[in-house]
């Protein structure tokens, strides 16, 4: 059964691309905002990952993050942080962002972020920096 991976970055072409590379093996779902992840998310929908740009109008990453990470309903979802915003894996843990469980820069290899996603839901990976 294929993995629901809601993909969320203001940018269009990021957005096709990621939709183009996940979708051969996950069901994708996509929002240019955080409000927008936010609205598909209070209908009731519980993706098993979550990739986030962090600059984005709205609603921001770090305000989606935030919320996630303190919601009873999503805090065990795992995290891609997927941003030209160069953050280390310091930055994260000491906001004890627990359910965030990597950070890839952009630009990015697409192929790379799709092992990255499959070691995510292979267990492989626990974290992932790069």
């Amino acid at each position: 059964m294929k993995k629901n991976v809601l993909v969320i970055d203001d940018s269009l072409p990021i957005r096709y691309l990621l939709e183009a590379v996940l979708s051969r093996k996950h069901k994708v779902t996509s929002a240019g905002d955080g409000l927008s992840a936010m609205a598909w998310l209070t209908k009731g929908n519980v993706p098993d990952l979550i990739i986030t740009d962090l600059q984005m109008p709205n609603i921001d990453g770090w305000e989606l993050i935030d919320y996630l990470s303190t919601s009873n309903l999503y805090q065990q979802i795992p995290v891609i942080v997927l941003s030209g915003i160069i953050n280390s894996k310091e930055t994260f843990q000491n906001k004890h962002y627990d359910n965030v469980r990597g950070i890839l820069t952009k630009p990015f290899d697409p192929v790379m972020l799709l092992d990255k996603v499959d070691g995510i839901f292979d267990n492989r990976f626990m974290y992932v920096f790069s």
